[in-house]
């Protein structure tokens, strides 16, 4: 998959309101049904079939709510096709979220309470209580469903193995390891490793295996945890490695890392080449929004010097996602070009907000995935390609 400035996103578009609303057993209003037909009609959607089933307003069965996610998936493809991206995916819309939708899939857990993330949204925490297993691979069937409308090559993301383990608690591997001792935080470290490489072996492997069997041959390992806990990196380059396993070599395998200290990374990472071929972090958020190409416009890019040195596929976040600002295609072009500077090789720079867009309404969201790919083209322009 080596296309000079390929764009792509990242994970996570909002759902619809009456998606969210069917789905939870809340009403749907009217305002909710024009904008079903809103978004049907600009995206080239037919929705006679979505409408007549939002008319009831309430009271879903189980099927009708399984034609709503349905259309909901399609809109959302067919809203990053409308903007131009080169590869496409649906933004979650058969999940909850990127957590508590995979441990619902995995024996062993058990859920205590909701707790809120760095966006202002709430997930439900786990602990391991008891032997690890996954149920079966929960990722085929969106797969196939997307695969199956989709006009552009599709990329599956999936919640990957050090972010399950640190975002869980460990009633079981821990249990009967004494504390306050050396030995005893030995223990723990050596438990800690067995918690991720299980995960690893026992739940991501399958699963990416799974949706390799299916057809899928763009994978994306979604590690936001990664660089928590530094002293652990190896420990996630270790899970990580594991988890591929013998698919490294045959399918396109991209890792985001969002909202961090990347720098914990190095040299570390040196692990992962060859296995993870596209490495994404986020600028655009760390990023001025004035115009140009030297040093003094563009901040924030020092990571991408070191990262420039290994033999990824950089991953260029150019929009930020947490704000309604339109990124000029100007501002995007410089960015590109910028870090093309650095990079120097095109098919080497792939482009990419800066995270999932699940904060941002539909609207924005498609006017900064255009305004993306229009950058991406002026920058294509610009260098003769």
């Amino acid at each position: 998959m080596r296309k000079p400035l390929l764009t792509h996103e990242i994970g996570s578009l909002a759902k619809p309101n009456w998606r969210v609303k069917a789905i939870t057993g809340r009403p749907l209003s009217d305002e909710d049904l024009k904008e079903a037909r809103r978004w049907g009609e600009f995206l080239g959607v037919e929705t006679d079939e979505l409408f007549g089933i939002l008319s009831k307003r309430k009271n879903f069965t189980r099927e009708e709510k399984d034609r709503i996610i349905h259309y909901s998936s399609l809109m959302a493809v067919r809203l990053l096709e409308k903007a131009g991206l080169d590869v496409v995916y649906d933004g979650e819309q058969h999940r909850v979220e990127m957590y508590e939708y995979p441990i619902k899939r995995i024996e062993g857990f058990q859920f205590y309470g909701h707790v809120r993330s760095f966006d202002n949204k709430y997930y439900r925490k786990a602990a391991l209580v008891g032997p690890m297993k996954l149920k079966r691979p929960y990722h085929v069937e969106e797969f196939r469903r997307i695969n199956s409308f989709a006009q552009k090559p599709v990329k599956i993301p999936l919640t990957g193995a050090y972010t399950l383990v640190d975002w869980s608690f460990d009633e079981y591997y821990m249990k009967d390891i004494e504390i306050g001792t050396r030995r005893g935080l030995e223990k723990r470290r050596e438990a800690r490793r067995q918690f991720i490489m299980d995960m690893a072996r026992e739940v991501i492997y399958p699963n990416l295996k799974a949706l390799y069997d299916e057809g899928a041959r763009i994978l994306q390992i979604d590690e936001p945890a990664a660089t928590t806990k530094p002293a652990e990196v190896p420990d996630f380059v270790r899970g990580t490695v594991e988890s591929v396993g013998d698919l490294k070599d045959r399918v396109f395998f991209a890792m985001h890392i969002c909202f961090s200290d990347y720098s914990v990374l190095f040299p570390h990472i040196e692990g992962l080449q060859g296995i993870i071929h596209e490495m994404h972090f986020e600028y655009a958020n760390r990023d001025s929004r004035e115009l140009g190409r030297t040093e003094k416009e563009r901040i924030g890019y020092e990571i991408l010097k070191e990262l420039a040195k290994y033999d990824f596929i950089v991953g260029l976040g150019v929009i930020d996602v947490h704000t309604d600002f339109i990124e000029p295609p100007e501002l995007v072009r410089d960015r590109i070009l910028y870090a093309l500077d650095i990079v120097k090789e095109p098919e080497r720079l792939y482009v990419a907000p800066d995270c999932g867009l699940r904060t941002r309404t539909w609207d924005v969201a498609f006017q900064k995935l255009h305004n993306m790919v229009e950058g991406r083209n002026m920058a294509l322009k610009e260098i003769g390609l």
